[in-house]
């Protein structure tokens, strides 16, 4: 079986939460094909849970001073720093019949492509229930997925080399906390490509072996393709909503 494979894109927030919807609404359709895709953030961002709220969770002056993106996503999950210069992150698109209606069944499928893509690149890592991947105990990839319209909507990061120290900046961690030794009992429980490696792979070796990741998890072929115009224009459309205060401030 064939799945689309879309080019890397570096685009701004708004822009990449407008695609995904915009693939989600029309592959439900049928009117654009099962998709996998990656992307980068710029500028850097941070991407709120659908049903978390702004004020709790981020600090709009510290993102203001740093200039990053804050947008809500339509999926839930908590707060993530997207940082561009140290992140990749995926979306995969499909119909809800090509994956398990078991939540936790249908992440460890798609997961298994990070999964697998992490060994590629001479990782040993291994799916947590619900949504993480871990390299020897430690997180370095989270998931999250929403179901709409008979189609699947599964995004997700993977940790390459991120600032930690400006992530705890920009979410509500009290400043007292962000100390060396703060950041050193993070880096118990995360960890990056990087540091597991010894050594930093480029976005596109990394892009690489999570594409032969997800075909083996997938089961798929994945071909290369663009996107195609309904889906630019309906992605145009909807960037407005996401850039929008009402849709940020809606909780």
């Amino acid at each position: 079986m064939e799945w689309r494979l879309l080019p890397l894109r570096v685009d701004d927030a708004f822009t990449s939460m407008a695609i995904d919807e915009a693939l989600l609404r029309l592959n439900s359709e049928g009117k654009a094909p099962n998709t996998v895709r990656f992307w980068r953030w710029l500028p850097s961002a941070v991407s709120l849970g659908c049903f978390q709220s702004l004020e709790r969770e981020v600090d709009l002056e510290a993102a203001k001073r740093h200039g990053v993106d804050v947008v809500r996503r339509i999926t839930g999950g908590g707060a993530v720093f997207h940082d561009h210069h140290g992140e990749l992150t995926y979306s995969v698109v499909c119909r809800e019949g090509d994956l398990p209606r078991d939540i936790i069944e249908s992440y460890q499928i798609i997961c298994g492509g990070i999964v697998q893509g992490l060994e590629n690149l001479g990782l040993r890592a291994e799916f947590r229930p619900i949504n993480d991947v871990q390299v020897n105990g430690k997180k370095i990839s989270g998931s999250a997925q929403t179901r709409r319209w008979g189609s699947v909507l599964q995004h997700g990061t993977v940790l390459i080399s991120p600032d930690v120290r400006l992530m705890f900046e920009l979410l509500k961690v009290s400043p007292e906390k962000i100390s060396d030794k703060f950041i050193s009992s993070v880096f118990e429980r995360v960890t990056t490509v990087e540091r597991e490696l010894g050594k930093r792979p480029s976005f596109g070796q990394v892009r690489a072996a999570l594409v032969k990741g997800f075909e083996a998890a997938l089961s798929v072929e994945l071909v290369e393709g663009e996107m195609e115009k309904a889906e630019m224009d309906l992605a145009a459309e909807l960037r407005s909503k996401y850039a929008s205060q009402e849709w940020l401030r809606k909780r």
